[in-house]
């Protein structure tokens, strides 16, 4: 039995890095297919060192681009290795222009398809990771659900068949490598933050955020503005942009410390020890979530509405105002409810794997 896996992000490094030893555990054959999507050492690299991930089996090279040159280019770069390998299945994972590439590819060429992170909705069509995530689950055999709110967004859409709820891999992986990240803890880690241990860690990343001047000096006002000190890891793409609309005088002036990405276990030191997240990203909510961390989500919507009812997390717009109101409560307890888990029991992995074992 053989399976490709398909990914390109830097949380798909991650689902992949518990799946793929799942996978194995179960005596599948775990073939990894790297995109190119995220390339250089900060954004991929690193993430494979820090999940102690073996080298992919296959790289696609594709690099960046827009959403239609990097699933195109996938997609022809994919096609024949897929054809040459003629693997059992194909797995892909959350909501990436990689995933609809190798979901299109897998469907094309009649090979069994499954999606991890199944269901997820926050249903703004106008994202393109809603659009990728929709069709990626209408084209799979199996749907490993993280949630029981993700099997009722499918039911939703007439799909019942194949659906599992397996729970989060991710919170596997948060279990498996917490220790780690502790240990890389002890001794400062490499990310400065600030002398007194209060901050705030914020990722923006988002094209709707990060490619519109207005909201994304709303943001960064947002976080000036905040009682704490700022530590930003900055996307590439994101740290062009600040050049591009000349916001650097806006971070200096707000005490916004800008670094470079960091890997996995380095971010997961930081949001251990952070007193409130401020993020665009879906998996960094999630987080968050696993870490006790308050989180201000700068996004009209969510696809994890779970840590919105729990109280560990905020939808706040681009609104300087908002932002600093939404972190300087956050920090302030008693916002957060009672943390409930409604991921899982951080064994996604192997359920995900012992269904893979038993249908193929």
């Amino acid at each position: 039995m053989s399976v490709l896996s398909i990914v390109g992000a830097r949380p798909q490094f991650v689902k992949a890095a518990v799946v793929g030893r799942a996978l194995e555990r179960a005596g599948i054959e775990n073939m990894v297919v790297h995109s190119g999507q995220h390339y250089d050492d900060n954004m991929s690299d690193v993430f494979f060192r820090d999940l102690d991930m073996r080298a992919p089996d296959y790289e696609l090279g594709v690099g960046s681009g827009s959403h239609a040159r990097q699933t195109g280019e996938t997609m022809m770069r994919l096609e024949p290795l897929c054809a040459r390998i003629r693997p059992a299945a194909m797995l892909v994972y959350g909501d990436t222009n990689t995933t609809l590439a190798g979901a299109l590819v897998a469907a094309k060429a009649g090979v069994r398809l499954a999606h991890v992170e199944a269901g997820l909705r926050s249903f703004d069509r106008s994202m393109p990771e809603e659009i990728n995530r929709v069709l990626t689950d209408h084209v799979s055999r199996w749907l490993f659900c993280p949630t029981e709110t993700a099997v009722r967004n499918l039911a939703g859409e007439g799909m019942t068949q194949g659906v599992h709820q397996v729970g989060d891999v991710m919170y596997d992986a948060v279990l498996w490598f917490r220790r780690k990240a502790g240990e890389r803890g002890s001794d400062g880690g490499t990310t400065p933050v600030s002398p007194n241990g209060a901050y705030v860690l914020a990722t923006i990343h988002r094209d709707f955020n990060a490619d519109d001047p207005d909201r994304l000096r709303a943001i960064i006002g947002g976080l000036s503005a905040c009682r704490y000190p700022v530590v930003l890891p900055a996307h590439p793409r994101l740290r062009k942009q600040i050049g591009a609309f000349r916001l650097e005088g806006g971070l200096a002036a707000g005490g916004i410390r800008m670094v470079e990405p960091v890997g996995y276990l380095e971010m997961a030191r930081l949001e251990m020890r952070a007193a409130v997240l401020v993020t665009d990203s879906g998996g960094v909510q999630k987080e968050a979530f696993f870490h006790g961390l308050p989180c201000v989500t700068v996004r009209p919507n969510t696809e994890w509405p779970e840590t919105v009812e729990l109280g560990w997390n905020r939808l706040v717009g681009a609104d300087a105002q908002e932002i600093a109101t939404a972190v300087d409560a956050a920090a302030a307890p008693p916002v957060c409810g009672e943390l409930a888990f409604p991921f899982g029991d951080g064994r996604a992995a192997s359920r995900l794997a012992g269904i893979l074992a038993r249908e193929l």
